[in-house]
């Protein structure tokens, strides 16, 4: 004989089918709901190179100021990418010991620390305006040498911008589709770089393997045709903890570009560099351009990363200044180049809209 008890739980199985197929079906009534846009994006322009049995990929996203970010599942943990020079050159023998963090003008406690090649993901950000068409053979040779000459398990995508972001080339370590990403040339329209900038910052942000990322912009003038501003740009780089930019300007031999012209194309790409603790190049000639990609391979390879756990609570969601320094026996002063800072990242942060793909 069954109990009361057993009856109940059967009739409240019953219910629980007969709501979830109302339920169901009611859904199924409901138009869906409207995507709005959401800023600035990067258009797909090949199929993706990973492995048919691979894990599916998730899809690049962007976000629109102001909307939340997911990165971190702990959003105390910070790590820095260090590069130290003594003078000019590389200090490549320094210890945990040797380092100290500060953050807000606080001692932070280093819980980690490496010292070795780790694997990059690269994003190739290169300008496909008008005025880059006879400087994109010697750019696309000496990008490539820098590949050449970088870790073997590197990863790295193509984006081609003008007055749009093209992904020509998704993540490989295959130099040769590095290289047909980079022959799409079209050198055409304006040069929305502060876009691109954020676009492929965010694709790091959401699809690369490595946690340490890159982004090389190369580009040979002002930005003219993007959603965003440079401090929202740099804001939203801080926002992911995001990547370190290595920036290289060719603003040389244009006759269309005025004095003020150069001097603001300067200022942007400097301080991309300098807050995401990377370096801006301003070569003399088209010739320097290897010199300049070999440089920064070399920095890449040989930075110390940080790790520490900020004092601060993770409520509070303010900008945070870093600064790291470091003191080795025998040495005059030595210099520290990381990132400038970074918001922390609450968990469980809104997604963004997927990338529109074309």
């Amino acid at each position: 004989m069954h109990s009361p008890v057993s009856h109940r739980y059967c009739n409240l199985a019953v219910l629980a089918v007969l709501f979830a197929g109302a339920a169901g079906r009611l859904c199924a009534q409901q138009p869906a709901p409207a995507v709005p846009s959401q800023g600035p994006s990067l258009t797909v322009d090949r199929d993706p190179v990973r492995s048919p049995d691979a894990e599916a990929p998730k899809l690049p996203v962007v976000r629109k100021e102001g909307e939340g970010y997911v990165l971190h599942a702990d959003v105390e943990e910070v790590d820095l990418n260090c590069t130290v020079l003594d003078g000019n050159r590389q200090v490549p023998d320094l210890k945990k010991e040797n380092f100290q963090v500060f953050e807000d003008g606080v001692r932070q406690s280093i819980i980690s620390f490496q010292h070795s090649d780790l694997p990059v993901s690269i994003a190739l950000v290169v300008d496909n305006s008008g005025s880059m068409s006879r400087k994109r053979p010697s750019v696309n040779k000496s990008t490539l040498d820098l590949i050449a000459a970088s870790n073997p398990q590197d990863e790295a995508f193509v984006v081609n911008f003008s007055d749009e972001a093209i992904i020509d080339q998704d993540f490989t370590s295959d130099v040769n589709k590095l290289r047909e990403g980079l022959s799409h040339i079209e050198a055409r329209g304006g040069t929305a770089l502060y876009d691109a900038v954020a676009a492929s910052a965010d694709k790091l942000a959401t699809d690369a393997k490595h946690p340490k990322q890159v982004i090389i912009l190369i580009t040979d003038g002002d930005d003219n045709a993007s959603t965003l501003h440079l401090d929202q740009t740099i804001r939203r780089v801080q926002q992911l903890s995001g990547p370190v930019i290595y920036t290289i300007g060719l603003l040389f031999g244009d006759e269309d570009m005025s004095r003020s012209d150069v001097k603001e194309a300067r200022h942007a790409l400097e301080a991309l560099s300098t807050e995401t603790g990377g370096i801006a190049f301003f070569p003399k000639n088209i010739e320097q351009i290897d010199e300049i990609a070999a440089e920064v391979a070399r920095d890449i390879r040989n930075q110390y990363t940080l790790g520490y756990h900020s004092t601060r609570p993770s409520t509070d969601q303010s900008f945070r200044r870093v600064e790291a320094t470091a003191e080795g026996k025998g040495r005059g002063k030595l210099i520290v180049r990381t990132r400038t800072g970074y918001y922390p990242v609450a968990r469980g942060a809104k997604k963004p809209a997927a990338l529109e793909v074309r």
